[in-house]
C-alpha cells in the first residue's frame, strides 16, 4: 500500500522553459513510481531498490492545486503545466486515488495548458477534460501561434518489444498497449507524439530496432518523435547505473563488455556515439518524415 502523505506545495515554476517538453510549470501528485523503469534517473537510496515500495500519495494535493492555480490565474501568469516530470500522472494506484483526472478538472477550470508525459493508457479516460482543456486553455504570448492549442501528450517509449519492456520497465504498460494508447489519442485528434526516451545501446538503438520504432510510430501518424541516448547514475545497489548493468549481464550477457566500458568511469556515452546517435535520428526523421520536436 502506497504511504499517504501532505507537502506544502504542489505546482512548481520551472527557471526557464524547456525546448523538447516546454514546461512553464510541473506537477507530481504521487512521490516515486510503481513502473518501476530501471533506468530512472531519480534512482537511489532516497526511494530504494524497488520504486513501488516507497511510492506516496500526496493526499492535499488538490486542495494546493486549487490555491496556487487561482494566484496565478489571478496574475495572468498562464503556462504549460507538465504532468508529471518525476513519476507518471498514471500510475495503477490512480484508478483509485484519481489525483491526476481531479487535477485535470482544476486545470481546465483555470484554463491553463497541459502536458501530459505518461507510460500508461489509463490517459484514455480522460479525454473527455482533455478535449475541455484543448479548445479553451489560454496559452503563453509566444506560444499562440506556434502551438495554437492547449494539450499535448507524450508517450515515452524505449522499446516496442514488450519482453523488453518487461527486462527495463517491469512494472509499466506493456510497449504494444502503450502504442494502442497513442493510436487512440492521435485517433481523437491530439497533439500527440512520442518521448523515444532512452534507447537502450545495442538494444533498441540498432537499425533494425529503429526501423520498428519509426515505421510503428508513422504509421499512427505521430506528430513527433523525440529520441534520446541513456544516461546512468550511481554505483549504489539503488541506482540506475548498477540495476541496468546487473539486467545487461543477465539478460543481454554478450553486451556487458560494450556496457563495462561506456559506463564503467562516466555517466554518458561517449561522444563519438553522440556524435553518430544524433546523426542517425536527423536521418531517420528525415526519411520518415516525423519531426524531433513538438514545436518545429
Amino acid at each position: 500500500m502506497p504511504r499517504e502523505i501532505q507537502v506544502t506545495s504542489i505546482l512548481n515554476k520551472t527557471k526557464r522553459r524547456d525546448p523538447w517538453f516546454l514546461d512553464d510549470y510541473t506537477i507530481n501528485l504521487y512521490s516515486s513510481c510503481s513502473f518501476n523503469c530501471l533506468y530512472c534517473y531519480i534512482r537511489g537510496s532516497k526511494y530504494g531498490h524497488n520504486l513501488e515500495t516507497s511510492l506516496s500519495v500526496k493526499t492535499n494535493a488538490i486542495e494546493l492545486l486549487d490555491r496556487q492555480l487561482y494566484n496565478r490565474a489571478k496574475k495572468g501568469q498562464y503556462g504549460i503545466i507538465v504532468v508529471s516530470s518525476a513519476t507518471d500522472p498514471y500510475l495503477q494506484i490512480e484508478k483509485k486515488y484519481e489525483l491526476t483526472r481531479q487535477a485535470l478538472q482544476l486545470i481546465a477550470k483555470y484554463r491553463f495548458p497541459v502536458h501530459i508525459i505518461t507510460k500508461s493508457d489509463l490517459v484514455n479516460r480522460d479525454y473527455d477534460i482533455l478535449h475541455q482543456i484543448d479548445k479553451t486553455a489560454i496559452l503563453p504570448d509566444d506560444l499562440k501561434k506556434p502551438l495554437g492549442r492547449g494539450v499535448i501528450i507524450s508517450y515515452s517509449f524505449s522499446t516496442l518489444e514488450d519482453s523488453i519492456g518487461a527486462i527495463f520497465e517491469p512494472g509499466a504498460t506493456a510497449p504494444s498497449l502503450r502504442l494502442q494508447s497513442l493510436e487512440s489519442t492521435l485517433q481523437e485528434g491530439f497533439l500527440s507524439g512520442v518521448s523515444m526516451m532512452p534507447l537502450l545501446p545495442f538494444i533498441s538503438d540498432t537499425t533494425a530496432h529503429l526501423d520498428v520504432l519509426f515505421t510503428a510510430f508513422k504509421t499512427v501518424k505521430a506528430h513527433y518523435v523525440m529520441p534520446a541516448s541513456i544516461t546512468l547514475f550511481g554505483s549504489g545497489k539503488a541506482d540506475s547505473k548498477t540495476l541496468i548493468l546487473k539486467a545487461i549481464q543477465k539478460h543481454f550477457p554478450e553486451l556487458e563488455a560494450r556496457y563495462q566500458t561506456y559506463f564503467q568511469d562516466s555517466s554518458e556515452l561517449p561522444a563519438y556515439y553522440k556524435t553518430a546517435f544524433e546523426k542517425k535520428m536527423k536521418s531517420l526523421s528525415q526519411e520518415y518524415d516525423i519531426r524531433q520536436r513538438i514545436l518545429i
